[in-house]
């Protein structure tokens, strides 16, 4: 199924967003990430814009694609975007280590290719 109007820049900013978290995270174990606030901060951002772009993808391109994790992904910004004050930076590390490299080779699979 091809994606509706917007989709596709949806899911480019949600594989652009989850590419920045995997290079963010690449030399950094769970220590050295609960040890730099200003690490935490991006990656949290970072994982606000995917799931944000989630949010926009249009509702028959997500029914059309249950294999993306849309609900969970949708809720791990609502619980940063607006119950930061409770944010376990330890699950938000193993989160986004053990699952942002499985959607980066979804999105990359949904995506069309580039246009030269």
């Amino acid at each position: 199924m091809q994606p509706e109007g917007r989709d596709p820049a949806y899911l480019w900013d949600m594989l652009q967003a989850a590419r920045e978290v995997e290079a963010m995270l690449e030399e950094h174990d769970l220590a050295a990430f609960l040890d730099n606030l200003i690490l935490m901060r991006a990656v949290e951002r970072s994982v606000e814009i995917i799931g944000e772009a989630a949010r926009r993808v249009s509702e028959v391109y997500k029914a059309a694609h249950p294999e993306v994790p849309w609900r969970q992904i949708i809720g791990q910004r609502n619980i940063i975007a607006h119950e930061y004050g409770q944010i376990d930076h330890e699950v938000l590390y193993k989160t986004v280590d053990e699952y942002v490299p499985q959607l980066i080779i979804l999105l990359t699979g949904l995506l069309p290719p580039l246009e030269e």
